[in-house]
């Protein structure tokens, strides 16, 4: 198993690893990876891996067999050798915009506390699926409250539950159509406010901010139908 050094600190920017493994596709494989892997609807990190003079682009990430997490170079190169050591150094303004996408979606569903049959996350801009047969009334509203949020500067910080506590708490899964991210026998809480003053807490494996007002200035963007009971909701950073 991948060390998830992005778990440990989504700020930090490089870090050594040592290459662990090579797959059959060509992917690399280290032994400890800032780049998060592509899943909950946040895209795989890119960046760059360097050794012995040479550097190589990655394109993206993505979660391997058994734990491992799988950088895709960028182009057809050489490749570093198996247990070569490596700096791998994210392409940081892709990441952070996609931290602050990522939270201000959580906030969205404070905003619109419906169920979330989906959602992705990209470098402007995000979006969430709702459960709900119309399309909401008050957008201004809705915006208005956003950026309040922002205006707050709330904390945002991770803890963690167990499976047993998470299942006697079904309340906290939003997110119909994505399992609870899992590590062991525990699971990952996402939560933006103070512990004992706290707007939302929810399973999350994705990176964030550290606080609300780093998210910068939100605009509603369109809504969409999508089905009877499905309203596709667009959020962008305005800057």
């Amino acid at each position: 198993m991948t060390r998830m050094l992005y778990r440990e600190d989504a700020y930090r920017r490089d870090a050594p690893a040592v290459v662990q493994q090579i797959t059959p596709e060509g992917g690399i494989v280290l032994d400890q990876s800032l780049f998060y892997p592509t899943g909950g609807g946040q895209p795989g990190d890119s960046g760059w891996i360097s050794w012995d003079g040479q550097r190589l682009p990655i394109a993206t990430t993505v979660k391997g067999e058994g734990g491992a997490i799988v950088l895709v170079p960028a182009e057809a190169s050489a490749l570093p050798p198996q247990g070569a050591h490596v700096v791998h150094e994210l392409d940081w303004d892709r990441r952070h915009k996609h931290m602050r996408v990522h939270t201000a979606l959580h906030l969205l569903s404070v905003s619109m506390p419906f169920a979330v049959t989906g959602g992705q996350v990209a470098a402007t801009h995000g979006r969430l699926d709702f459960d709900m047969p119309d399309a909401p009334h008050d957008r201004d509203g809705i915006q208005d409250e956003l950026n309040e949020f922002v205006d707050l500067d709330l904390r945002v910080s991770e803890g963690w539950m167990t499976q047993a506590d998470l299942a006697a708490n079904p309340h906290l899964v939003k997110t119909m159509a994505v399992r609870p991210p899992k590590g062991a026998d525990d699971v990952r809480l996402i939560r933006i406010g103070e512990d004992n003053g706290w707007i939302d807490l929810q399973p999350c494996g994705g990176t964030h901010v550290a606080r609300t007002g780093e998210i910068g200035a939100l605009r509603l963007g369109k809504i969409e139908n999508k089905g009877r009971m499905n309203r596709r909701v667009y959020l962008h950073l305005d800057s």
